[in-house]
């Protein structure tokens, strides 16, 4: 627990559980609570594909000082506690928040959903899922698909995840020389080997095939909720221009452009974040 203390501001209260989501699957869950109460909506904060807490320590550090956040680790992360075969899908995934939103009994108009990458499709998804509705939708580089190359599928069917020490260096040559800009953001490079280098191999393996066929198209019309999609035009991985057009596709949501990814994991981002809830609770 101590060392949860250098993810948060000074006097915030922590806790942590595992939450069971269905009867196989269990995920872990951080709460943060701030020091002094306040009437500011709670967060549940959903990171990314095997996204670590350690690239969110800028942000959860500042975030802290002010909102009660639920941070959970999503099934396919090495923390979650699956018993049995089970579908490690975009919807499935959703299903879990919905869950977890449900066992915190938040209120309706109490709380928002933040999160990246994966976390923040999941987020998208989950709307139709949702028993009450939040306030609003942070979400940072939403996925509208998984792109894996033919050949990285056909690597991750063949191999075992016993060989996955044999994949991995072919998964970091990839980022590095098609998707990521490296020379604007080494940064975002060095968090995903890192990412890589702790991931459950079988999980990653059922994760991966379940999302490369994923599209989010036909389900952005429906969500009604307002929307804060946070992008950054030189993080390639993460597709601004398909984020732009999520924007016009969603009845209420706006698009901000925070330019790399470091910059969308920072302390200014929660301050976007910040007057993004104020508005919210102003309207």
């Amino acid at each position: 627990m101590d060392e949860l203390n250098d993810y948060c501001a000074p006097g915030t209260r922590v806790k942590v559980e595992m939450i069971a989501v269905t009867p196989l699957v269990s995920l872990k869950v951080i709460t943060f609570l701030p020091r002094e109460e306040n009437q500011n909506p709670a967060v549940v904060f959903v990171p990314g594909w095997i996204s670590l807490m350690w690239g969110w320590k800028r942000v959860l550090r500042e975030m802290t000082k002010d909102f009660t956040i639920y941070y959970v680790e999503t099934r396919e992360k090495i923390t979650s506690d699956i018993r049995g075969d089970v579908q490690y899908d975009v919807e499935t995934i959703g299903r879990d928040l919905a869950a977890i939103v449900r066992h915190f009994n938040l209120e309706e108009n109490k709380y928002v959903l933040f999160g990246s990458s994966l976390g923040a499709t999941a987020i998208l998804d989950s709307c139709r899922f949702l028993h009450k509705t939040p306030l609003g939708l942070i979400v940072i580089g939403p996925n509208a698909v998984f792109r894996i190359p033919a050949w990285g599928l056909l690597i991750i069917r063949i191999f075992p995840p016993v060989l996955y020490f044999i994949i991995k260096p072919v998964v970091k040559w990839y980022l590095k020389t098609f998707r990521l800009d490296v020379e604007s953001d080494h940064k975002q490079y060095e968090k995903y080997c890192r990412a890589l280098d702790t991931a459950d191999p079988r999980k990653l393996k059922k994760a991966a095939l379940a999302l490369a066929s994923y599209r989010i198209w036909d389900l952005l019309g429906n969500i009604e909720i307002p929307t804060l999609i946070i992008g950054a035009s030189k993080d390639y991985l993460h597709e601004p221009d398909n984020l732009k057009k999520m924007v016009t596709m969603m009845p209420r949501a706006t698009y901000l452009d925070m330019e790399t990814n470091t910059q969308t994991h920072s302390e200014e981002m929660v301050n976007k974040m910040r007057a993004f809830v104020a508005s919210l609770e102003k309207a």
